[in-house]
């Protein structure tokens, strides 16, 4: 059982204090602080007051990695830790506002199809029409929890999902708060820290930020978490917007962690022999139009601004398990596996695997 230090209310409150005073929270400080914010006894009203603190002051790296590692730590555990050292997690923050296709997700089952280990954790639409749970249950993945059955999918598949909200039950009590503070146009750290959290823990991780100025911060905190190798990525669009993806639509900032610290990296259509996209064309929908657009794909009647995308952030995430030496050599590997039948063949077997566990 784990055994955190607890903050009492008068003490969260004194910490916000010090935080509106503009200081920066000490070790000491973070742990029982991210506690405090799952106590029912807690008022609601002393975690919203911390949580605009804190963002008004601007979250540290620091601040970011503790309360990643406290939710880490009290997240329920899918007993895949053997399969963790091998495993990607391809996800990104939302918050975007660009209403893009699924293309996190698309990119995983690519990848799995590839025959990577992917233990990928989402959540359903916050801020678009379409999230990764709500893609990947049009399409007919499950939402399991039992260990047993997820281990069977990684096996089969090398892909499981984490539906977020059953595998992080201290969340609960801070869920009206952070509604309450999203009606009012406010961000807080939860916005980040989600994919810094999957329960798996897997070791790569390719990470789409929805702000250029927090892609160094956040491949600084999983490089702090202790991953083998990732990156982290925003696509800056061409006429204003971010997308929490790589794209050909515009100026990739890309920051790497890990065994990929020191590499620099800047990727753009012209760079990597693509045609530039007009943002407009990676635009998705609900659901099941999102759906339908991947089938298009797998027809090769899809939207060639959307494969593209799918195709780069499939070479990034070969790129970061080691599976290809270059991104150009890993553009190859993804175009060919997306559209030469290999991704349906696996969206089949997916499809009949979770029918048989109905």
């Amino acid at each position: 059982m784990l055994v955190f230090p607890q903050l009492g209310m008068s003490d969260l409150s004194e910490i916000t204090l010090s935080l509106r005073a503009n200081h920066d929270l000490t070790d000491d400080q973070c742990t029982p602080a991210a506690m405090a914010l799952t106590r029912p006894e807690v008022a609601s009203e002393d975690k919203k007051a911390f949580l605009e603190a804190l963002h008004e002051k601007g979250e540290t790296v620091a601040e970011v990695t503790a309360f990643a590692r406290v939710f880490r730590q009290l997240a329920s555990d899918p007993q895949l830790s053997d399969i963790a050292p091998e495993a990607i997690d391809i996800v990104g923050t939302g918050g975007s506002g660009s209403k893009g296709f699924n293309v996190s997700s698309v990119t995983a089952m690519l990848v799995a199809a590839s025959g990577c280990k992917v233990l990928k954790h989402g959540n359903r639409a916050v801020t678009s029409q379409s999230g990764a749970a709500d893609f990947l249950g049009e399409i007919g993945i499950r939402m399991d929890t039992d260990p047993a059955l997820l281990r069977e999918a990684i096996t089969e598949l090398n892909f499981c999902f984490f539906f977020a909200p059953a595998f992080h039950p201290a969340f609960k009590e801070i869920v009206p708060v952070r509604k309450e503070l999203a009606m009012e146009g406010k961000r807080t750290v939860f916005n980040i820290l989600g994919p810094l959290i999957n329960p798996a823990k897997p070791m790569y991780q390719l990470l789409g930020v929805f702000s250029p100025k927090w892609v160094s911060p956040l491949a600084e905190a999983l490089h702090h978490l202790g991953l083998t190798r990732g990156l982290a990525v925003c696509c800056e669009l061409k006429g204003g917007g971010y997308m929490d993806e790589l794209t050909t639509a515009g100026h990739n900032h890309v920051a790497g962690l890990g065994g990929l610290a020191e590499e620099s990296f800047s990727w753009n259509a012209s760079d990597l022999g693509f045609p530039p996209a007009n943002p407009a064309a990676l635009q998705g929908g609900t659901a099941a139009e999102n759906v339908a657009l991947f089938e298009d794909i797998l027809t090769g009647r899809g939207k060639p601004e959307i494969v593209d995308a799918l195709v780069l952030n499939a070479a990034a995430a070969f790129l970061i398990v080691g599976k290809v030496d270059t991104v150009f050599e890993g553009c190859s590997l993804a175009r060919e596996i997306l559209l030469g039948g290999t991704l349906r063949t696996w969206l089949d077997k997916a499809r009949a695997f979770y029918r048989a566990k109905a």
